[in-house]
């Protein structure tokens, strides 16, 4: 029997790339999966519960959890996924724009750990799955305002792994390198030097596995981290 089993995950970010697949190779491997993204219409189907959530605004997470919880209880695993790319040298970025990848890719996981966290500490704990990127330890050009907030989600994760030592929540941080998803689609990196053709880049699909790798450790394992890149 799958150790996913029976277990209810959260996955944001989940209509597309990373966390589409992350939703999908989970609800196979049995687990009750809620889907939350902007573009999500929500629906209940079976084993699977959509949620509409901008995972930037305070109150529609609080709403997101409440609901969560009161469908299935606390989860069991948390996938804080949802983020955005911003890719542009650091003179022609804009305060916007960092504010932007901030909101995104900081902010949004703050909110989401800060919703569902205390459930499932009261819930008996559970599996905390971060998405970072190559980005959250090595700095790129062009990656300023991508970088800072990615390096700060990385922050965000080791501050929790420290102060929730000991108890039953295990935390991961997943730093991809470069996937293959829609974020590269205005960026053409096939035809830019320096960059990782899209055909050698890593599927969606390759970080969903270690998601699903790291979720389903043995409770008395703590996997910290795990970097994963194009041979």
């Amino acid at each position: 029997m799958s150790a996913l089993r029976g277990k209810v995950a959260v996955v944001t970010g989940a209509s597309r790339g990373i966390g589409a697949a992350t939703a999908d190779l989970l609800a196979r491997d049995g687990a009750r999966v809620v889907r939350l993204a902007r573009s999500l219409k929500e629906r209940r189907a079976g084993e699977a519960l959509d949620v509409r959530c901008d995972v930037t605004d305070a109150a529609q997470v609080r709403v997101a959890a409440d609901l969560v919880q009161a469908e299935w209880g606390a989860p069991d695993i948390l996938v804080n996924n949802a983020g955005a790319f911003h890719l542009a040298p650091f003179e022609e970025t804009s305060t916007a724009d960092f504010d932007a990848q901030v909101a995104a890719n900081l902010r949004g996981p703050w909110l989401v750990a800060k919703a569902f966290v205390p459930l499932m500490r009261v819930g008996g704990g559970g599996r905390v799955v971060t998405i970072g990127s190559v980005a959250d330890h090595v700095g790129f050009p062009g990656n300023a305002a991508y970088a800072a907030a990615k390096y700060g989600v990385r922050g965000l994760h080791e501050a929790l792994l420290a102060e929730y030592q000991g108890s039953a929540l295990r935390f991961t941080l997943v730093s991809p390198g470069p996937t293959d998803t829609a974020a590269w689609d205005a960026v053409d990196p096939d035809s830019r030097p320096g960059f990782t053709p899209r055909a050698r880049m890593l599927r969606p699909e390759d970080v969903a596995a270690a998601v699903a790798f790291a979720a389903t450790r043995p409770a008395h394992v703590q996997l910290d981290w795990l970097r994963l890149g194009p041979a």
